[in-house]
C-alpha cells in the first residue's frame, strides 16, 4: 500500500521529472530545474478550495490557499527536474505540500506550450480531507481571505501576490482577479480609516 497523499498514478521511475506547479511553486518552486515551460492540464481547475490552518490562517480563523480541484482546465508552469534530482525534489515537495495532508500527489498529463505532452507530478485537493472546503462563493472567498493570518504571512497578501504573478506570465483567472481588487480596495480603505485628520486633508489638498 502507498503512503497516504502520496503518488497515485504511475510516472518513470527514472529519468528526468517534470512537476507542475499552479499557485507559489510557479514563482517559488525551491528545486533546481532544467527548464520551465507554461504549460496546460484538463481535467483539473485551480481553486481556492482548501482551508488554510498553517501557512495563511489557524484552524479558529482559516484562510484559503489554492488547490487543484476536479474539473476544467488549468494553465501553470511545468518544470523538468533532472533524473539525479528527482528524489530529493520529491522528498522537498512532500515537506512543503503535506504538512496537513491535505493534498494529494498525482501525475497528470501536462500540454505545454511547445506542443509536446509530458506527464508531470502535481498535488491536487483531497476532496476527503476536513480542510477541503469546496466551492464557495465570492463574497465568502473575500470574508475568509482579508483578515486570516498564519505562519508565512496575511491570506491577502498571498492573493495579491499569487495574481501579480500570474499576470506576469499572462494567465487570466477572473476569480482570483475579482478577490484580488476587492483586497486591494479594503486595504485602502483600512489605511485611510487609520490615518489622522490632518494627514487626510493634506493628502487631499
Amino acid at each position: 500500500m502507498r503512503a497516504s497523499g502520496q503518488a497515485e498514478a504511475a510516472s518513470p521511475a527514472t529519468g528526468d521529472l517534470w512537476v507542475f506547479g499552479y499557485g507559489s511553486l510557479m514563482w517559488r518552486p525551491g528545486f533546481s530545474f532544467l527548464e520551465r515551460q507554461n504549460g496546460l492540464v484538463r481535467g483539473w481547475r485551480r481553486s481556492l478550495c482548501v482551508y488554510s490552518w498553517v501557512h495563511r490562517g489557524t484552524q479558529e480563523r482559516p484562510g484559503l490557499v489554492l488547490g487543484l480541484d476536479r474539473g476544467g482546465a488549468c494553465h501553470g508552469a511545468a518544470f523538468r527536474v533532472a533524473g539525479e534530482d528527482r528524489e530529493a525534489t520529491i522528498a522537498y515537495l512532500r515537506e512543503r505540500e503535506q504538512v496537513t495532508s491535505v493534498y494529494l500527489e498525482k501525475y497528470v498529463r501536462v500540454l505545454l506550450w511547445e506542443g509536446a505532452v509530458v506527464t508531470a507530478l502535481t498535488y491536487v485537493a483531497d476532496r476527503r480531507h476536513p480542510q477541503y472546503a469546496g466551492a464557495l462563493d465570492r463574497e465568502d472567498l473575500l470574508r475568509l481571505t482579508a483578515t486570516a493570518k498564519g505562519r508565512s504571512g496575511p491570506n491577502a497578501e498571498y492573493i495579491l501576490n499569487t495574481v501579480a504573478h500570474l499576470e506576469e506570465v499572462g494567465i487570466k483567472d477572473p476569480t482570483l482577479e475579482w478577490l484580488a481588487a476587492k483586497l486591494r480596495s479594503r486595504g485602502r480603505k483600512e489605511k485611510a480609516a487609520g490615518e489622522p485628520d490632518g494627514a487626510r486633508k493634506s493628502a487631499m489638498s
